[in-house]
């Protein structure tokens, strides 16, 4: 009793490992985020399982002709994974995944094994077709009083209603396996309890609440590594969105002040003006025409160059423009639209209440596996009580701050220092990354 106990126990394990294999398996899990899939679809899905299953079968199946009758008993899972096959995939990779699961049992004599593991496998896909949601699925417990536990609650009668049908079908065709196997021996279906001389009514509820959570058991498993790239894809996704809303935020913000140049100039100097509308255009197309959220440093700092062109028209050579940027650092990969904030800040804040202007200094290097960039001017400078809560209030710094968050999570440094009456300095520092690099991935 005690050995066969113990059998159930390491079957149930088996059950655990094999699920854990395969959800590993970057191609499966892209199986399972698949609710509607193409027939090509099932029958990869039926072949790949099959595999596993029926490696296990005929683990047992070897062993039992050449180490002992009853060794590695346990790594027959066959039945239960034709039934999770069909649950899954419908009929045709059920149907599929029985017939080859089998192969293994048929070869050593047990004639039914092909047909009951090609109905359990129709079974679950039956199932599948009368579940009202194919999420339900995915909600399977192998524990019957959670069920019923639902259908008392009265919430929504379908998924406890659907849960106990599964296990209801489960054990119906430990029922039909226990059956065949003990009227027909070994030229039947393998069973586990088949042989046992000391069977009672509480080692044969032990056998029957195995079969039912080794068939539950992977599902559970399966839906965890789901779960998590749902997750994940849900992540992304809103990272997505969120670095559109911040990218939004700040182009208009630059349009407007440049067009408030435009107009100011208009009178005063049309052919200026003129020239302002042009460089406006060529930064405008390369907005529209970039919708990746990294680019290189030298694109970024083409873009500088004429976003400057057009203040210069402004200032004339009381703006000054210093770039000190390391060659190597030039075709490393930065967030779009990173610089022109902080120089428009420079520019606003530091450089436009003084009367003989000042000087913008760009500076980027190399800092072991990571970019240093630095955007300062010898401005008039932030107070220290602005200072302090800047990253969170200015509007284009917090916009800054906060793509870096999306995009590097906590692997990022952003950090702003300033002197009254000396200037203001802003420094970011984030994980090297070359073109080439980013392609590849």
């Amino acid at each position: 009793m005690q050995s066969f106990i113990v059998i159930l126990l390491v079957k149930l394990a088996v059950a655990a490992s094999l699920a854990s294999i395969l959800a590993r398996s970057g191609a499966f899990q892209r199986m399972l985020m698949r609710e509607e899939r193409t027939l090509a679809q099932r029958l990869k899905m039926a072949v790949v399982c099959a595999a596993i299953y029926a490696t296990g079968v005929g683990t047992r199946v070897v062993s039992s002709r050449l180490v002992a009758p009853e060794a590695y008993r346990a790594l027959d899972l066959g039945m239960e994974g034709s039934i999770v096959r069909g649950l899954l995939g419908g009929y045709a990779t059920g149907l599929l995944a029985g017939v080859l699961i089998s192969i293994p049992a048929m070869l050593n004599g047990e004639m039914f094994s092909m047909p009951l593991f090609a109905a359990v496998g129709v079974a679950g896909g039956l199932l599948r077709d009368l579940a009202p949601d194919k999420e339900y699925i995915w909600k399977l417990t192998p524990f019957p009083d959670l069920h019923l536990y639902r259908l008392l609650r009265k919430a929504d009668l379908r998924l406890p209603v659907f849960g106990i049908a599964c296990i209801g079908v489960i054990l119906l065709a430990e029922l039909l396996r226990s059956t065949i196997a003990s009227r027909f021996g070994v030229n039947g279906v393998f069973a586990l309890q088949a042989g046992l001389t000391d069977t009672n009514s509480w080692l044969t509820a032990a056998q029957y609440a195995t079969t039912v959570f080794a068939t539950v058991l992977p599902i559970r498993i399966w839906y965890s590594s789901r779960y998590e790239r749902i997750l994940e894809q849900q992540q992304l996704r809103l990272n997505e969105a969120r670095l559109a809303a911040l990218s939004s935020q700040i182009n208009p913000h630059f349009l407007f002040n440049t067009l408030n140049s435009v107009t100011s100039l208009i009178r005063q100097d049309p052919e200026q003006a003129r020239q302002v509308v042009y460089k406006l255009s060529k930064i405008l197309r390369r907005l529209l025409r970039t919708q990746d959220n990294l680019v290189t440093l030298r694109e970024e700092l083409s873009f500088i160059d004429d976003y400057l062109a057009i203040e210069m028209v402004r200032f004339g050579d009381k703006l000054r423009f210093i770039k000190e940027v390391e060659p190597d650092c030039l075709d490393l990969l930065v967030p779009s639209m990173l610089l022109q904030p902080l120089v428009e800040n420079s520019i606003r804040h530091g450089l436009a209440s003084k009367v003989d202007g000042g000087t913008i200094r760009v500076r980027a290097q190399r800092a072991g596996t990571r970019v240093r960039i630095l955007v300062e001017d010898d401005g008039v400078g932030i107070p220290e009580g602005k200072l302090a809560r800047l990253l969170e209030s200015g509007i284009g710094v917090n916009n800054v701050n906060e793509r870096l968050k999306v995009l590097y999570g906590d692997n990022y440094k952003m950090w702003i220092d300033s002197r009254v009456g000396e200037g203001a300095s802003t420094a970011i520092e984030i994980p090297e990354q070359a073109a080439a690099q980013a392609a590849a991935s």
